[in-house]
């Protein structure tokens, strides 16, 4: 609006009322983290040696793949994509062959069903044919097999377009799934199937499923304390490195006084670094997360003008 009893107009902006970022500056300057330096990163590399010789060692396909799958959600995968490379490129070699192995059982099927897609294989919905009966539907004998339901559960996320029959799969699943929780059965796996329902694996952010699975894995028990120890120690190094990377760019963003001189737009640095970190966690793109802080900080206060 403009004063017209002034010489010189003032401009009142009109405000969406956003409230002012609760992440103060100061205190996010102050984080510490004992988990840095050359003695932690000395014990995770004794750790992570043992854990390639665990993946050079297993010669079960079922196996591997288990050992892959816990790796990815304790969120130590990033350390070994050489040697899960290696075993993912045998078994789909070998099924391209005509040598499968354990094709009628569900979890193992829909493991590596799923595991293959997500490294970026080409594998076919048809593999799950063989759990049909002559009408086309699937066996009832599936649902005793509530690990593999599960498996089945979250292998159907994985469909691409004009996949039917995983969408079949899917609702065939969750029904199951959902009778298991209601007589609640095994403590552990209700546990997991609840989390399933409520958000599949392949929707989630992994530093979010990294730290909920360290606190499953820890009850299991078929836990290997050295991937336990591991997980923890990696996942609180990574978050130093992730602190480091939000220090820098909470300075960038106080420098350019943006946030101060501009009240009326959105100050949501922190939101947009979670964004960042959500689509990229690895330690070392952390030139990757606060650029694309940056962008999405301009980018907010450009949509506020």
């Amino acid at each position: 609006m403009a004063d017209s009893t002034s010489n010189n107009s003032i401009i009142v902006r009109r405000s969406a009322n956003y409230q002012p970022s609760i992440w103060d500056y100061d205190y996010i300057q102050s984080l510490r983290n004992k988990y840095v330096g050359e003695t932690c990163i000395a014990q995770s590399n004794v750790l992570k040696e043992h854990v390639r010789m665990m993946l050079h060692k297993v010669v079960d396909p079922l196996e591997q793949l288990e050992l892959i799958d816990i790796l990815q959600r304790l969120g130590l995968s990033h350390h070994f994509e050489g040697e899960m490379k290696r075993i993912l490129e045998g078994l789909y070699n070998n099924d391209q062959s005509g040598n499968t192995w354990r094709k009628e059982n569900l979890y193992a099927t829909t493991l590596k069903f799923r595991l293959l897609r997500q490294h970026g294989y080409n594998i076919s919905q048809g593999v799950f044919n063989i759990f049909r009966d002559e009408r086309e539907i699937f066996k009832a004998c599936l649902c005793e097999e509530t690990k593999g339901i599960l498996s089945l559960y979250e292998a159907s996320f994985l469909l691409t377009e004009s996949e039917n029959m995983l969408e079949e799969l899917r609702n065939f699943a969750t029904k199951h799934l959902q009778e298991y929780v209601k007589l609640n059965k095994d403590k552990n796996i209700s546990a997991m199937v609840t989390y399933a329902l409520e958000l599949p694996l392949h929707w989630r952010i992994i530093k979010f499923e990294t730290r909920w699975f360290i606190d499953i894995y820890r009850s299991r028990e078929d836990m290997n304390p050295i991937l336990l120890k591991l997980a923890e120690m990696d996942f609180n190094m990574v978050q130093a490195v992730h602190q480091e990377d939000l220090k820098q760019v909470s300075r960038w963003w106080k420098n350019t006084k943006l946030g101060e001189n501009l009240t009326f737009a959105r100050d949501r640095l922190m939101e947009l670094f979670f964004w960042s970190m959500g689509m990229i966690d690895q330690p070392q793109f952390g030139c990757c997360r606060i650029n694309l802080t940056k962008l999405g900080s301009l980018i907010t206060i450009l949509d506020d003008l």
